[in-house]
């Protein structure tokens, strides 16, 4: 059953259906890691339900914001809950644009070098080992059945303008192949920072941003931990995201 969510974040709402899928910390993180400038035009790969494009358009100076997406249901749904939302947009000067289609024809259907900058929130699992429906949206969401890193990669570096931004969420046990694919796209990883569910743990996530054409240099980022005890997010998930 869809349900419409408040974004607790400048009067946003976004619909989700639990029986699909619905975001997670992850596309979270990545929108408070990701900039889009004054003016700027970004582009959201795989946007699921348009999380991304509504939180950006909140967080971030930038324009205009498009989503792409595979899943016409999922598609559909962005746009419903950028409808819900038009006035609101209008009012804070930001436009967002849903478009279903295949993230691997991203350059054919916006055109080379036209994007500021590019997120993505993509399948972290390699291939479609023990997934009964290959086709259900949680699966395509969460393994790499549709498109792969290869993918990304390539159609991100099409998109960006020379010194466009790239930001992404992933996993760190690939982050060696993250970074080797994204530099033979010349896509250069600038600024990493890792992820931890709690201090003395391992890390789970990676937030990375590459700049396309950039030079060899890249800042890791003090840790980012989501909680301080069970059920009770630390001071910096409290005070920058609102948890």
């Amino acid at each position: 059953m869809v349900r419409q969510d408040d974004l607790q974040c400048s009067g946003l709402r976004i619909l989700q259906d639990p029986e699909r899928f619905c975001f997670g910390m992850d596309a979270v993180l990545l929108a408070g890691f990701a900039g889009v400038r004054k003016g700027e035009t970004a582009l959201d790969l795989g946007t699921g339900t348009g999380i991304i494009p509504l939180l950006l358009a909140a967080k971030t100076e930038g324009r205009l914001f498009h989503g792409l997406e595979l899943q016409a249901e999922s598609a559909a749904m962005a746009a419903d809950s950028v409808r819900l939302n038009e006035a609101r947009l209008l009012e804070m000067g930001k436009e967002i644009r849903i478009l279903q289609g295949d993230l691997k024809d991203a350059a054919a259907l916006y055109g080379r070098s036209s994007m500021d900058v590019v997120t993505c929130n993509p399948p972290y699992m390699k291939g479609a080992h023990g997934i009964t429906n290959p086709a259900d949206a949680k699966a395509i969401a969460r393994h790499e059945i549709s498109c792969t890193f290869e993918d990304v990669a390539r159609e991100t570096a099409a998109v960006l303008k020379s010194g466009g931004r790239f930001f992404l969420v992933h996993r760190p046990f690939r982050i060696p192949e993250l970074f080797q694919t994204m530099q033979a796209h010349h896509l250069e990883p600038k600024r990493m920072r890792l992820v931890y569910p709690y201090v003395d743990r391992e890390p789970n996530m990676v937030l990375v941003e590459a700049v396309k054409g950039g030079n060899p240099r890249m800042t890791v980022e003090k840790p980012l931990i989501i909680w301080e005890a069970q059920g009770i997010y630390s001071e910096e998930m409290r005070r920058d995201y609102g948890y």
